[in-house]
Parts: structure tokens; C-alpha cells; sequence
């Protein structure tokens, strides 16, 4: 079946910027498991102050990021095809804002963590895929981390292309790992 929707991630997928996330989890005290979930299980005040500390580690992070090679031209490569885009983040909704206003990035549909859902679940994948009208069989997701794979998975959407970095995890059990938006074009063209 034909990819009709892809999904992406924004940090570290679209654009780049330098999270030390070891550091941020630990300057919150977070062992394991997800940031976000950790945070909105806190009780006030120290669930707030928390957040505070998250959003200024991501409000310069957005100040400094610089746009990944190749995005602009894949972007309306899809366009070319009809093929719709989507944006799906666990950053906020200021922070993606002013990224794609920056760049000048349009995408069909942007879900922030403002939504309530959030990767790794799958969950804002398919209220995307829902919006959108689109069969998991006709999605493809991009992201650079092992959120992006689960919730894909959890999705159950057709491919899930990860961009290799840093943070690329060993294991990517259903996933094609990618250099480039350009070889993930060289896969979708023969789809």
C-alpha cells in the first residue's frame, strides 16, 4: 500500500540541537522511564517548578537549533506527491511554534504534548492518523530516538525510519535506520 501521511519528530529530527539528557534527568530527578510522565505525576508545586526547569533547558535548546540538512527539500519532495505531513513532539507548543515560523516549515498537522499524549506511546500517532484520515498500513514515521520507535510500533503504522545519531539505540527491531531524508526518499519511492 502507498505512504500517504508521514509523521515527524522535531528535535533531533528536524532540527538539531545538543539535549544532554542525562544531565536534564538527573538535574529532575528522574531515574528511568519518561520525562513528561514523571513531571504530570508530581504534586503541586514541585510538579511546576519541575516543568519550569524542563522548559528552560528547551527554550534554549529552540534558540539554538539549526534546521537538519536535507528537511526542506524532502518536505517538498512529499508535497510534490500529496503525500501529507504531520509534526508529533513531546515538546511544547510555544517551542514548535517558533521553530517552524523560523524555518518556515508548514506541516498538515502539529500535535505538542499540550495534546496530553505523548511518545513513546503510540497514542499521538493515531489521534493523528485518525484527524487525518489516514490507514497505519499508508504511515511512515521519522524520528532519531527509541520514543519514536515505540510509538510507531504502538501505532502499528507501516515503516518507521529512524535518523542515526548519537542517541540511534542498538536495537531497532522493525525500524530502517537512515543517514539521510534523501535515502528515506530512495525507500518511499520504491513503495
Amino acid at each position: 500500500m502507498k505512504i500517504r501521511l508521514v509523521i515527524f519528530d522535531l528535535d533531533g529530527t528536524i532540527v538539531e540541537n545538543n539535549y544532554d539528557w542525562a544531565a536534564i534527568r538527573q538535574e529532575l530527578g528522574i531515574k528511568n522511564g519518561s520525562i513528561l510522565d514523571y513531571l504530570d505525576n508530581l504534586p503541586e508545586p514541585e510538579r511546576s517548578q519541575k516543568y519550569a526547569l524542563l522548559e528552560s533547558h528547551e527554550r534554549h535548546q529552540t534558540e539554538e537549533a539549526r534546521l537538519k540538512p536535507g528537511v526542506r527539500e524532502f518536505l517538498s519532495w512529499l508535497d510534490s506527491r500529496q503525500i501529507m505531513t504531520a509534526l508529533v513532539t513531546n515538546n511544547n507548543q510555544q517551542n514548535a511554534g517558533f521553530l517552524l515560523n523560523r524555518f518556515g516549515l508548514k506541516f498538515n498537522l502539529i500535535l505538542t504534548r499540550e495534546s496530553g499524549l505523548y511518545k513513546p506511546s503510540g497514542a499521538p500517532l493515531i489521534r493523528v492518523r485518525e484527524q487525518l484520515r489516514v490507514a497505519a498500513e499508508e504511515t511512515a514515521v521519522v524520528g532519531d530516538t527509541s520514543y519514536d520507535l515505540l510509538a510507531g510500533r504502538e501505532a502499528g503504522v507501516a515503516r518507521i525510519f529512524i535518523l542515526k545519531s548519537p542517541m540511534t539505540p542498538v536495537s531497532l527491531k522493525g525500524a530502517t535506520v537512515v543517514s539521510s531524508f534523501e535515502e528515506i526518499r530512495t525507500y518511499l519511492e520504491e513503495t
